[in-house]
């Protein structure tokens, strides 16, 4: 069998030396650096850095920007200022979610959605399908590469290469400037519970910014600490929280949903908000084991969901799950769940599992 190349981020050269690579979504990534304990407590305590330059980013511009995107999306991006950032989804039009994404409103008629990096192409597809009008659509994620600063020192250690006044970026904001000697984007939100900034450059110019952030001590993370992080801030990922099965109120993203806007799927989705059959909920389990995506959830015998995400992550330190179950057991409290052919006892505990203080 022919082996499939993989595509490689901007800082490939850079990282791949000094951190385990794996494969995901079509990239050569890093999963860890040091290890995903080390790295996830960095970010925790201190600051992490992470190269995502895999992720997408899809400019649509021209007069007729704003009415496209508020169709394209879920939430209201009438409201978006130049200089904002909004979560946001793709749907099709029986409610199952495309993809999840950040709109970013670069001028009055240019938008900016960063989208995950195993959807690019069908997004894509997705925007071209359905935009009409005086309006482009242009793939620039081969033109830019992203690092995200994460972590209570961010501020301060991304201050020292940056003359833009960083505490003036409130959540959700952006503004544009250098950034040790580089032009970029520096927004702030972020995709791990925890204060900080994602850093757009051109792709050839990125690798100076990851440098100067090694000579400031930030720690370079991996894949592996990303993931345990943003789920114990219970923030989702496109294939296992959601997929083209599941809709935004199955997924508890009710808040990116705008039922006075016009959007694809809206019509689906209004009628499933009288009776949203699925739910995610967060389990604690009682016994020894950790349950994986896909892992059955049970009630008196009977399969009742399943397993999302499942770990045990550091910060939290105990054996936790989400889980997808029929809204007829959301309230329940006791629950059994079969991991490896072993039925382990679990209880319903409240989420986010991690809340920075």
């Amino acid at each position: 069998m022919e082996k499939v190349s993989l595509k490689r981020t901007p800082l490939y050269d850079l990282i791949s030396v000094k951190a385990k690579m794996v494969d995901f979504a079509g990239f050569e990534m890093p999963i860890m650096f040091s290890s995903i304990k080390e790295e996830h407590q960095a970010v925790r305590n201190n600051v992490g850095m992470f190269d995502v330059s895999h992720m997408g980013e899809i400019r649509i511009e021209g007069p007729g920007a704003l009415e496209n995107v508020q169709r394209l999306v879920t939430n209201d991006v009438t409201k978006l200022q130049i200089g904002q950032a909004q979560y946001n989804l793709f749907c099709l039009p029986n409610g199952g979610v495309v993809d999840d994404l950040l709109v970013y409103r670069l001028d009055e008629d240019a938008f900016w959605l960063v989208v995950n990096a195993s959807n690019i192409e069908k997004d894509v597809a997705h925007v071209q399908q359905y935009v009409t009008g005086d309006v482009t659509v242009t793939d620039e994620s081969d033109a830019y590469g992203q690092i995200a600063i994460q972590g209570p020192m961010a501020e301060q250690v991304l201050s020292r290469l940056t003359d833009l006044p960083l505490a003036d970026i409130k959540f959700f904001r952006f503004m544009t400037g250098d950034v040790a000697g580089v032009s970029t984007i520096v927004s702030r939100s972020g995709y791990t519970g925890e204060d900080g900034f994602e850093l757009y450059a051109r792709a050839e110019d990125v690798a100076a910014i990851w440098s100067a952030l090694e000579v400031e001590g930030v720690t370079p993370c991996g894949l592996g600490s990303r993931d345990t992080l943003r789920f114990e801030a219970c923030l989702p990922l496109y294939g296992h929280e959601l997929d083209e099965t599941v809709t935004p109120f199955e997924a508890n993203l009710n808040f990116a949903v705008k039922l006075d806007t016009d959007f694809i799927g809206k019509d689906a989705l209004v009628k499933q908000k009288e009776d949203i059959p699925r739910r995610l909920i967060g389990l604690r389990l009682l016994g020894r084991g950790i349950a994986r995506q896909g892992a059955t959830v049970e009630v008196d015998g009977e399969a009742i969901g399943v397993v999302t995400t499942g770990t045990m992550p550091p910060t939290v330190n105990e054996s936790i799950a989400w889980a997808r179950v029929d809204r007829r057991f959301a309230e329940a409290t006791h629950f059994i769940i079969e991991v490896r052919g072993k039925k382990i006892e679990a209880e319903r505990v409240p989420t986010p599992f991690y809340k920075r203080k």
